[in-house]
């Protein structure tokens, strides 16, 4: 099982590597959607600013809520966000900020806490240090579909 300081040093090495790398892709290629309702390169990295604001929650209710349950619809965040129309320079250091906010919160949770438990939509109970490595695999995911590291 990966542990919370190995996801605490992937997320460190995509938030020194990854904001350089979005900086490159041209705007037109970073705004381009195949279809409407297929997420550009802009909208899936809005979905990763999504994800991290939803996960911020999880990361500290968590730790002192009895089991919250918290999810989200992830094409309403992305729709309602307008990612679309934001400009690309503002979406990198937004998503670069709060990540490195997260790093932060990540690095001083208790090992006790740790082990607390959270739900999904689907009510499964989960312990916040599985949030936390899912949230890691989650941006690698999404990541290789905008850049390679």
């Amino acid at each position: 099982m990966e542990t919370v300081i190995q996801a605490s040093e992937r997320l460190r090495y995509l938030l020194q590597t990854i904001p350089d790398l979005l900086d490159k892709i041209p705007k037109t290629e970073f705004s381009f959607k195949a279809s409407p309702t297929q997420w550009s390169k802009k909208e899936i990295l809005g979905h990763l600013i999504d994800s991290a604001t939803n996960n911020h929650q999880r990361f500290i209710r968590i730790q002192f809520e009895n089991e919250p349950i918290i999810f989200y619809d992830q094409n309403e965040w992305c729709q309602h966000n307008n990612y679309q129309n934001l400009s690309t320079s503002h979406i990198i250091q937004f998503w670069k900020i709060y990540n490195q906010h997260l790093l932060e919160i990540i690095k001083i949770i208790s090992a006790d806490n740790l082990q607390r438990f959270g739900a999904g939509k689907d009510g499964q109970k989960l312990p916040l240090h599985f949030y936390i490595t899912d949230y890691v695999d989650h941006l690698e995911h999404h990541l290789k579909q905008l850049v390679t590291y």
